[in-house]
């Protein structure tokens, strides 16, 4: 009696499994990133655009970014976004939406600086 299996018969068959172990994982995650990726996304495109950002630091930034029905002010620093301010006043959002005007869509410091102004304005009136 040999007791000693086939060592090259034991590794093609550990191989073989092996391979279809992740050939299934591999099918298992394409499939899934499809499907939850018609899931997921909007039918008109992206919900979610960065307008601009502007570095104001060493890994600190003020980004635009526009969700549907307002335009998002924040601030990111490190590992921390904050919310900073929300532009969903008609104007400026006609103005940021609709280059073909003719006239120069602002920058976003111009924006940055009318929101502050409009704060600063605000809080000495008090």
């Amino acid at each position: 009696m040999n007791a000693t299996p086939d060592m090259l018969a034991t590794t093609l068959k550990m191989v073989a499994a092996l391979a279809l172990v992740l050939a299934g994982l591999g099918l298992f995650f394409y499939f899934s990133k499809r499907v939850m990726r018609k899931d997921i996304a909007a039918p008109g495109g992206k919900m979610i655009r960065v307008l601009a950002s502007q570095y104001i630091g060493l890994k600190k930034n003020i980004s635009l970014v526009e969700i549907p029905g307002a335009i998002l002010v924040v601030g990111i620093a490190g590992d921390t976004i904050r919310l900073l301010t929300k532009i969903d006043d008609k104007t400026i959002l006609d103005q940021i939406h609709d280059p073909g005007t003719g006239r120069i869509t602002p920058s976003f410091s111009d924006h940055l600086n009318k929101i502050t102004r409009r704060f600063t304005v605000s809080k000495n009136d008090q």
